[in-house]
């Protein structure tokens, strides 16, 4: 008796924090103009079912408001137009990463109001197992989404070096971040560093990525040029 007299909203909300998904599908399917009920409260931010469940880690509440095409024909976007996605990837929700980044891959670029994505804000929060996650899926290729920046001019790699997060610079590195790129005050991601041994590993990592991109292209030019002498050599013009 005391459930029917809480507004449907309510009880769709309160089924999503309790990561009940059973009653959340029993809700959505008996009220389908719910499936989003965003949250007007003064600090709800307008997030929608999914948004709360994304934020939680709640897998299987986020399937069934999936499955019940929450997210068509575009991704919901709360008060600061960031999506279920970005929630997730900020919170560390690996598994709720994956599932939202392999629905919809084109959600990962999306940005929020400040210019933000996904892949930065999992830069901020060290998530390096969700950075992988998402440049795995990322439409564009995974260097061009490392080296998007926001509203002034940060990178994912500037987020991860102001935070100290060792294994998400490497990550980055390794997909091809720009280190020189600055942000619209002019600085690197090495001078965002948090310390002194995060400056000094950030260092030694551009140093790496360089000289192993240096001798791959090295070896990239010795086999054209081997194949050019195997030609004329072939033609009887050469030797």
């Amino acid at each position: 008796m005391a459930n029917s007299r809480i507004e449907p909203s309510q009880r769709l909300r309160r089924a999503v924090l309790a990561n009940d998904a059973l009653l959340v599908q029993r809700i959505v399917k008996s009220h389908p103009d719910l499936i989003h009920n965003p949250d007007h409260s003064i600090t709800g931010l307008s997030n929608s079912s999914l948004h709360l469940a994304a934020s939680l880690g709640h897998l299987q509440v986020c399937k069934v408001l999936v499955a019940h095409d929450h997210e068509l024909p575009t991704p919901a976007l709360n008060e600061k137009h960031q999506t279920a996605l970005m929630l997730a990837a900020s919170a560390g929700h690996t598994e709720v990463v994956h599932f939202l980044a392999e629905s919809d891959p084109s959600s990962i670029l999306r940005h929020d109001i400040r210019g933000r994505d996904a892949i930065m804000e999992a830069s901020v929060g060290g998530h390096d197992t969700v950075i992988q996650i998402l440049l795995t899926y990322v439409p564009e290729g995974a260097e061009t989404a490392v080296r998007r920046a926001d509203l002034d001019g940060n990178t994912a790699l500037h987020f991860a070096s102001s935070n100290g997060h060792l294994l998400v610079l490497r990550t980055l590195l390794a997909a091809g971040a720009d280190a020189e790129k600055r942000n619209v005050w002019s600085w690197s991601a090495v001078a965002y560093s948090a310390t002194v041994q995060a400056e000094v590993y950030l260092k030694n990592l551009v140093f790496d990525v360089e000289q192993r991109r240096r001798v791959k292209s090295d070896v990239e030019e010795g086999r054209k040029g081997g194949a050019v002498r195997m030609v004329q050599q072939e033609d009887g013009t050469a030797g």
